[in-house]
């Protein structure tokens, strides 16, 4: 089971708001670097010299090291406290977007600072959600790691605006350069002071421990069949005749939902006794309904695959850190840190295993599999959630 906190004697707790303006800003400031390049890639890749592939490549290879990096930084999240290690992140973050912009001077180069980056992706993430765990309260959590999230698919806004403010009339180094300066801006929303981290029992191994796994697992397919969506939908539109103004469009409508799903998902979580590892099987059931609409001809299935697709396939990130945290409000972070590595995992291993199959038999197959994935991962959720019933219904371990 889980451990139990001894409650902090010094330091400072964060008001509600505050903690959640605190972790969205972590979140973009750490996540910017890998959105960038995406936003950025063609003119990385004129000067550079790679392809639509290598962009893909250096992309799997970032979230590869924040999987990698995930569990420890939980664990360090735990020991010294989710400000220090928010800041680490930052810093990191920052100086990554600073070495694009003047020592990228070839693509390897831009690869092994896109990887380095995935580090300060993992420490923003586990840093935020060990902020929302310890200074929001239970009954708001489900809204406040769903309005984090959505500040992922946000950070997209922001690189595509990049493109014409920026990148279009100075360069985009400039765009690299000003990046850094909006995350090192994001330091003044860490909070200088904060509890330190209570002393705990050892852990005892439990159902519930076995639940992250399974959960993790599922995270993985879900997350690598939600990446191929976000990574392949502008060209699979395209291919099936439409412009590329509009096939842009579809992106952006995804996005937009995504957000508004993940807000909502979390706004609903609020309201809700238990049973949200159940709920997010629900909604990758739906989210494979609408993958598997993609593969359809026709604008009516496009709209209403992306709309299923983003809307509830890839609204689940922000209520899997919510139900893990309530399971385990005495080590937030270490416990989401073995969830978040499959998400990580899947943001690797998806654009690379699916782009490889609609390479080799065309998007309609690409699509289909993808909702086998998400469809897999909702049955891992559903195991997940029967673990977690009789672990809950023990209560923690102490």
């Amino acid at each position: 089971m889980t451990d139990i906190a001894v409650p902090p004697t010094s330091g400072v707790t964060l008001r509600p708001v505050r903690a959640g303006l605190h972790a969205v800003v972590v979140t973009i400031a750490c996540v910017l670097p890998v959105f960038l390049v995406g936003g950025l890639a063609v003119q990385l890749g004129d000067e550079l010299r790679f392809s639509p592939a290598g962009l893909g490549l250096a992309v799997s290879l970032h979230f590869g090291v924040g999987a990698l990096a995930s569990v420890p930084s939980g664990r360090l999240a735990e020991r010294y406290g989710a400000a220090v290690v928010a800041r680490a992140g930052i810093l990191l973050s920052a100086g990554c977007l600073l070495a694009v912009a003047t020592l990228a001077r070839s693509y390897p180069v831009l690869v092994g600072l896109l990887a380095l980056s995935g580090v300060a992706n993992a420490l923003g993430q586990l840093a935020s959600n060990a902020a929302l765990a310890r200074h929001v309260p239970p009954r708001r959590q489900g809204l406040s790691f769903g309005v984090k999230q959505a500040a992922i698919p946000l950070s997209t806004l922001l690189a595509g605006a990049a493109v014409p403010t920026v990148a279009l009339t100075v360069g985009w180094r400039w765009a690299f350069v000003a990046a850094a300066g909006v995350a090192l801006a994001a330091l003044a929303a860490v909070p200088a002071r904060e509890p330190r981290p209570g002393r705990r029992a050892p852990a005892r191994p439990g159902g519930a421990t076995a639940a992250l796994v399974v959960v993790g697992m599922a995270a993985t397919l879900a997350a690598a069949a939600a990446n191929a969506l976000g990574t392949f939908l502008v060209d699979s539109s395209a291919g099936r005749g439409l412009s590329p103004g509009l096939a842009g469009l579809t992106l952006t409508l995804g996005s937009a939902v995504c957000v508004a799903g993940r807000i909502g998902v979390g706004w609903f979580a609020d309201r809700r006794a238990g049973g949200h590892v159940a709920v997010i099987a629900g909604m990758l059931v739906i989210g494979s309904a609408g993958l598997g609409l993609l593969a359809a001809a026709g604008s009516g299935p496009l709209v209403a695959g992306v709309v299923l697709g983003f809307g509830l396939g890839w609204a689940w990130p922000g209520l899997m850190n919510f139900a893990v945290v309530r399971l385990h409000p005495q080590a937030p972070a270490a416990a989401t840190s073995i969830t978040q590595t499959g998400v990580y995992a899947g943001g690797c291993l998806g654009p690379l295993a699916f782009g490889a199959l609609a390479a080799a038999a065309g998007y309609p197959a690409m699509w289909l599999s993808a909702a086998g994935a998400m469809l897999t991962a909702a049955a891992l959720m559903l195991t997940a959630s029967r673990l977690l019933t009789p672990a809950a219904a023990a209560g923690p371990a102490r």
